[in-house]
């Protein structure tokens, strides 16, 4: 384990051990440090025990199912024999109460890999909720106003407390009938009407995996489009796909209030809609658990949203406290939760820091087909942000696409206008999330799309398509040093 030299043991305690917090209990070990790290839920946080890790394997059992429907079209048949001999058809059945169960293991089995290597680090883990005392230690309490039973004084200190599920005052969550995303999984059978509210990445992806399960799915958007914010080429694309799949989505209604009735539910919209469904799902955002953690007393700035104010290296506006993950004004994403908790402690250990630049940051949307995105986008060079050029190719025109019965997406690269460099991209394919990364690194080391194009790429494969993309993207003459 390699170590900087210190005159003397600097010490760090984290609050929260998400991935944010994880990482910088992890990284500030390695840098020989005493760490002591407080959790109160479990190692991991909510991003493994309520979020990423279950809807993510969720979505995995949805994307099998599909692939099992649809094998039908590759010419792979699946028949059972009945009473006299005949053929049957078996249908696809989801035993729900099992999948929810695999993936709740799933997750507890990843946060205990967690803190093993936590503690295999020789970090100190304590449970319990942690609160500044100041700028110097975390006093550690057994709830929100319960007695405290420990304090740590370090020279470092770094909160990432996560967030948690918005919840309206008009449709508040039971846990049975009206949810959030983290009450899914206590569910026994599949919802026979889900509603959901709010058609943001949570919503898109929801939706997806559960109109892939088999459930009738309604999915209330307040905007024009599915995904706003998004690549709008991308968005199409999935709400083309979530329509012919059957699922019905209203653009431009905004739900009032929901109410359990018992056997339902029924979401009542602005211009007096009413829509019956047996489920509902709330996914209208997240609101920072930063509440009464002692921030404020701290003097740590804050957004009038309760998000903790953090600079490219994740510190605060308090010289020696840093801030990582959702609680903070930087993208909300598990990468960049963990890339922000080993940017503080490097910082503040001081180890070699490269501050965060956002336009390098990778994200994805686990829909079917997912949506990958980096760097700059085509509403940028729309705005006058950057001077740029886009190719998109749709990957219907791909070997293995056609292989595959691959019928929706493509790849779009961004390049600047003149250079020829790669500013940024957007894929829409199964595993987008895993054909993003030549992507990414073409944008980290500013690699022209005539060097791309010179990688050799595997026929046939999916990423032929982003060969194939710079391919038609070839600037002549740009000065490009040939080494």
């Amino acid at each position: 384990m390699s170590s900087l030299s210190f005159e003397q043991t600097q010490s760090v305690a984290i609050i929260g051990g998400g991935p944010g917090g994880y990482e910088a209990a992890l990284s500030a070990a390695q840098l020989g440090a005493d760490v002591t790290l407080v959790e109160r839920a479990g190692v991991g946080g909510s991003a493994v025990i309520t979020d990423v890790v279950p809807s993510k394997s969720l979505i995995a059992t949805a994307d099998a199912a599909v692939a099992i429907s649809e094998a039908g079209d590759l010419g792979v048949q699946l028949f059972a024999k009945g009473a006299e001999g005949k053929p049957l058809k078996p249908e696809i059945a989801i035993n729900l109460a099992a999948v929810n169960k695999r993936l709740l293991s799933l997750a507890r089995q990843q946060s205990d890999d967690m803190r093993q290597q936590l503690a295999d680090a020789g970090v100190r883990i304590i449970n319990g909720h942690g609160r500044l005392e100041g700028d110097s230690a975390v006093v550690v309490s057994t709830g929100p106003g319960g007695t405290d039973f420990d304090r740590i004084e370090a020279d470092t200190l770094v909160v990432s407390v996560g967030a948690s599920p918005r919840e309206l005052p008009s449709a508040r969550p039971d846990g049975k009938r009206i949810l959030t995303w983290t009450q899914l999984y206590d569910m026994k059978v599949l919802p026979e009407h889900l509603i959901v509210v709010g058609s943001g990445v949570t919503g898109a992806e929801f939706a997806s995996a559960y109109m892939n399960l088999g459930s009738r799915v309604t999915l209330v958007s307040s905007r024009d489009q599915v995904l706003p914010g998004e690549d709008q080429d991308a968005a199409a694309v999935l709400e083309k796909v979530f329509k012919r799949g059957g699922m019905t989505v209203l653009s431009k209604s905004r739900a009032d209030t929901v109410e359990n009735t018992g056997d339902g539910v029924t979401v009542s919209l602005a211009d007096g809609r009413v829509i019956e469904g047996s489920h509902c799902l709330m996914a209208v955002g997240s609101i920072p658990n930063t509440k009464d953690i002692g921030l404020e007393e701290a003097g740590v700035q804050m957004t009038p949203s309760g998000h903790i104010r953090v600079n490219r290296v994740a510190r605060t506006s308090v010289p020696n406290i840093y801030a990582a993950g959702d609680c903070t004004t930087f993208v909300p994403l598990a990468s960049v939760a963990s890339m922000q908790g080993r940017q503080a402690v490097f910082h503040a250990l001081g180890d070699v820091v490269i501050p965060l630049e956002q336009r390098r940051i990778t994200a994805n949307i686990f829909t079917a087909p997912e949506i990958a995105t980096i760097g700059y986008s085509e509403q940028d060079i729309a705005d006058g942000a950057i001077n740029g050029i886009v190719h998109k190719l749709p990957l219907a025109a791909n070997p293995r696409a056609k292989m595959q019965r691959i019928r929706d997406g493509f790849v779009k690269i961004i390049a600047r206008q003149g250079s020829g460099t790669v500013i940024g991209g957007v894929i829409v394919a199964p595993k987008a999330s895993e054909l993003i990364y030549p992507l990414a690194i073409a944008v980290e080391r500013r690699l022209t799309v005539d060097q791309v194009s010179r990688v050799f790429a595997v026929y046939p494969s999916l990423s032929t398509s982003i060969t194939d993309a710079t391919r038609a993207m070839h600037i002549v003459d740009h000065g490009e040093d040939d080494d």
